[in-house]
């Protein structure tokens, strides 16, 4: 790979687009194009945005002095598909299809992939994605809930859980394949997952509820609780039902703020409840790590931590002591989605037919 080529990444979210620009491992480049929220609401739908969002870029980009010339490809954060394996796709028709049509639901994830084919079009090179959130390598007695009608889902935030567990690999001078690893992502939303020889072959799913309570969300709850709270509130619609427990819920349910500051000032003039409320969400991780160990039978070679850890080292001070008797613990602060977007990328440029092919459901 020339040393010169560079690597655009691009990583919308819902009033801005990050890009950055790599060569090699390097981070050359990194901006915020934050978008107008009165421009973004004239749009019907979020996949209208594209071309607005894509303008948007190359005007960054060209008031920046980025030379798109010496682009080799273009990453996008990867969105709502069907359920796949990890790693590095390319963006082909198939996906571009199921994203625009929000076959599997509609995010501003789904934009990711779509605005790099679009910018990869322009510039005549390749568009990639990198472990979007609904990789699924499961294995089949995971997804067991008790009802038949009912299985478990893996939607979680796999692109920082892969990365964070290369990063342990690089600290252990291993490869990531020869590891057992148990990842936690401390974020909005909280998930846990068990890495099996470079597999992730369970995680808690943060976005259906599973899992401790976060900031703002309830996580796994009492079922018979949870019924005759429906039963109570029959009248309320499902929708006003699901942002209760996922907007409304967890430290926010309880301190009545969400709010990092807020809640490390009550912890230094130790006010009982906000003790007693970090305690308990830090239990609830401690369990699910603990209960990840027993996925890998105790063969655990590292627990890593890894996202808006310095917004929330009062948790991870509580968790720790749980826990580090199963394994050493590593913390990674940052999210890292542009780096670990960019190794995918790394990792198939000079071998462009090992990136994976993403098929449409009924065509398998």
């Amino acid at each position: 790979m020339n040393q010169r080529a560079r690597i655009l990444v691009i990583y919308p979210d819902l009033y801005f687009t990050i890009i950055g620009v790599f060569e090699g491992n390097h981070l050359l480049y990194q901006q915020k194009v934050t978008h107008n929220e009165e421009e973004l609401r004239r749009f019907e739908q979020l996949i209208d945005q594209v071309p607005y969002r894509k303008q948007a870029v190359f005007e960054r980009l060209d008031v920046d002095g980025m030379n798109t010339s010496h682009f080799v490809s273009v990453c996008g954060r990867g969105g709502l598909l069907r359920p796949i394996s990890g790693g590095t796709y390319r963006v082909n028709d198939a996906m571009l299809y199921d994203l625009k049509t929000n076959a599997y639901g509609e995010h501003v994830s789904n934009l990711g992939a779509i605005l790099a084919y679009e910018i990869a079009g322009n510039l005549n090179i390749r568009a990639y994605i990198v472990d979007p959130p609904v990789v699924d390598e499961m294995q089949r007695i995971a997804k067991y809930t008790g009802v038949p009608e009912i299985q478990r889902t893996s939607i979680f935030h796999s692109l920082n859980h892969r990365h964070a567990g290369r990063i342990a690999a690089k600290k252990l001078d291993v490869t990531y394949h020869a590891l057992n690893l148990i990842s936690i992502h401390i974020a909005r939303g909280i998930t846990i997952a068990s890495h099996y020889r470079g597999k992730i072959i369970d995680v808690t799913n943060g976005v259906e509820g599973e899992g401790p309570f976060t900031v703002d969300r309830s996580g796994s709850v009492p079922l018979k609780g949870f019924l005759t709270y429906l039963s109570h509130h029959y009248a309320l619609d499902e929708g006003f039902l699901w942002s209760h427990v996922q907007q409304d819920g967890g430290i926010k349910a309880y301190l009545h703020t969400e709010d990092p500051t807020i809640i490390r000032s009550r912890l230094q003039q130790d006010d009982q409840q906000t003790q007693e409320v970090i305690e308990a969400q830090a239990y609830q991780i401690a369990k699910e790590i603990g209960a990840m160990s027993s996925v890998l039978h105790g063969e655990v070679d590292g627990i890593v931590f890894t996202g808006r850890i310095d917004e929330n080292d009062f948790v991870i001070d509580a968790i720790i002591p749980r826990i580090n008797w199963i394994a050493d613990v590593m913390v990674f602060p940052g999210k890292n989605d542009l780096e670990a977007l960019n190794e995918g990328v790394l990792e198939v440029l000079d071998h462009p037919e090992k990136a994976k092919i993403y098929v449409a459901e009924e065509a398998e």
